[in-house]
């Protein structure tokens, strides 16, 4: 059970990351339409999107975190406590 238990982290970790890289990569894409003078209204787009983006992998990392802590036995997993700040995101 252990190694289901690894498996589970280190895949939070991995999602964790890649939600965490994917608004900004979608911030480069805005800065470099920008940076070309072309579609200002596609920016605006891309900026507000990755907004979203970093947002909403919040909730989502915050309810992975909470099911891989139930997965481990973790009682203190049904907390209503906000963990958004447990993830640089």
């Amino acid at each position: 059970m252990e190694s289901e238990d690894n498996v589970l982290n280190e895949l939070l970790h991995e999602i964790a990351g890649l939600i965490n890289e994917y608004p900004k990569a979608i911030e480069r894409r805005a800065a470099a339409i920008q940076a070309t003078g072309k579609d200002p209204e596609l920016v605006q787009k891309l900026v507000k999107a990755a907004d979203t983006m970093r947002d909403s992998g919040n909730l989502y990392l915050t309810w992975a975190k909470h099911y891989a802590a139930m997965a481990e036995g973790n009682t203190d997993a049904s907390s209503d406590e906000d963990e958004t700040e447990d993830f640089d995101v």
